[in-house]
This record gives C-alpha cells, structure tokens and sequence, in this order.
C-alpha cells in the first residue's frame, strides 16, 4: 500500500479545515509550540517506514508516555497492579477529583492523571533510579539513547500542577499512595517532558504491535497475555472520555496527549504517530484524530 500518496491526499483535506482547537496553555511551556506543525510517521512491523510533514521534530509526549510506564510496572508488578487502578473508561476529565473521592482513591484507568500517578508511585517503589531507570527503559525500547526528560517542560507542569497536588494527596489519604507525594509527583512531571518525533514514538510503541516482542532486538518485553490487556485499555481508556469516539470512528487502540501527539496500534501490522499541536475540547489533537479517521477509513484497516 502506498502510504505516503494516502498521507498527502489526507493531509490536503483536513488542511483546508479551519485550524480548530487551542494550544494547552495551562502548561505554559505547551503554549509556546507553532500550532502549524503536523507530522505523521508509520512503521510496520517488517519495518517499512512511511512519514510526512514534521515527522523528526520532537515534540512533548505528556500523557503518551503513560502507556510505557503502565508497561514497565505491569511487566513486574503482575495482576496486583489492577487492584490499585482500574481498567474502566473514566467518562469525566482526565483530572477529576469527584470521580476519584467517589471511587475511594481508585482512579478508574492507569491514563487519567491519577491513575497514572499511582503507576509512578508504583515504578518509584520497584526502581533503585527511578527516572533514570525508566527513561533508560524507554531509550531501550526506541534504540535511541538521545531521548530524554525536558527540564523545562517538567518545571512548567509542576509550577501549575495544582490539580495533580490535589489528587495524590486525595490518594494518600485513601491509603493508595506508598511514596511522599513531592517524590511521586516529580517522577510523574518527568515522566510527562518526554520529547519524541513521530517516529522515535512509533519505534518505541511497535512492541505492542508485534505482540509483546521488540521487532529492533526480538527482546520480548511483555507477554502475550498482558501485551493484550495494554492494547485493550488503550483502546477503551486513551483519549480520555473520548475513547469511545476514538474507537468508533479510528477503530484502533491507541493513546493521545496534551502536546498532540497520538500513537496507534494495528496488531501484527503497525503502529502510526501523528503530530498536531492543537486540541479539541477533551484534550486531543484536533487534526490527529481527523487524520487517523480519515487513514483508517481509506485503508480500511482497524481491528473491526
């Protein structure tokens, strides 16, 4: 299939769509990206390449990079993990306190906030260097050891984290938080400054692809089983409480975040990262998921 013909011929219709959504100026470092940029990157699992636009720009990964944490600490942690954090769709935003207290600090997916928050308390727990073993974790998944935090953007998030004070410590007080909650919430600002391309994310995530197993070093990094279960709450859980349109229109597990980067997954053929900076009203990339709607309906390839 030609690709990078279908690329174009997408990018020239929503390119004539009115530039929709808004920069996540919440995080101020967030606010100073061209709201222009696009960039879309696909990698099969033979390892043909496809890529347009600003595919080799690095861009902040945020919430993206909560999927290869959930990995690392599933990898260790086993079927335990799940009694800490859910595996349901939240159906409120992605940093809500009221669903949090109902649920008696059991966020309801590891990629809302605070489900992700506990799966940093978690890695702080199993790691001797958290930060530095987790990023050499993802840098072995990439091969790509430039990969790295940016302490600008982690200082950034923590200056204006308020709400995410407000949920580890809501957590803590419902005894589902292990560690102090400056040491969590500096590993979890850390973990969202991930900077990746297009296609330094679509190295990293083809794993899932490919059924647990790196495709750059046949290194199995998880199980059948559980690369299942991570693939499944992508798809139910990875664009907030807008998964379900995700799913109905993308029909593939993925995951997005606030910097407009999306990663999806077509097991056992590929995995595709799309840039665009500005966000819809639930947090995700406006063009992105247009794209990936376009893409999957031209292709004809989803897990439906």
């Amino acid at each position: 299939m030609n690709y990078s013909s279908i690329f174009s011929s997408i990018y020239s219709q929503i390119d004539h769509l009115s530039n929709r959504g808004e920069l996540a100026t919440y995080i101020p470092e967030l606010g100073n990206v061209s709201p222009n940029k696009f960039g879309v990157s696909l990698l099969s699992i033979s390892g043909e390449e496809y890529s347009f636009g600003d595919f080799d720009e690095r861009f902040s990964i945020q919430s993206i990079a909560k999927v290869l944490a959930l990995v690392l600490a599933y990898a260790s942690e086993n079927e335990k993990l799940w009694k800490r954090v859910g595996v349901e769709p939240s159906g409120t935003a992605f940093n809500s306190l009221v669903q949090l207290e109902y649920d008696m600090g059991i966020p309801r997916n590891p990629f809302i906030n605070a489900g992700a928050i506990v799966i940093s308390d978690i890695l702080i727990s199993q790691l001797k260097n958290p930060k530095a073993d987790f990023i050499a974790f993802v840098r072995s998944l990439s091969g790509n050891n430039s990969i790295d935090y940016c302490e600008r953007i982690a200082k950034s998030e923590k200056n204006s984290g308020y709400r995410n004070a407000a949920l580890v410590n809501l957590m803590k007080s419902f005894g589902n938080i292990e560690n102090e909650v400056n040491v969590v919430l500096d590993f979890y600002f850390n973990l969202c400054s991930i900077q990746m391309s297009c296609s330094e994310l679509t190295q990293t995530f083809l794993f899932l692809a490919n059924k647990g197993i790196n495709p750059n070093n046949n290194e199995r990094i998880l199980s059948l089983s559980k690369t299942k279960r991570v693939n499944a709450v992508m798809q139910l859980c990875g664009f907030y409480d807008e998964a379900g349109e995700f799913s109905f229109k993308v029909g593939l597990p993925g995951k997005s975040g606030v910097g407009g980067g999306i990663i999806a997954i077509l097991p056992n053929q590929y995995c595709i990262g799309v840039w665009s900076p500005k966000l819809n009203r639930k947090g995700n990339s406006y063009k992105g998921m247009k794209f990936l709607e376009l893409f999957t309906t031209k292709t004809e390839t989803s897990i439906f």
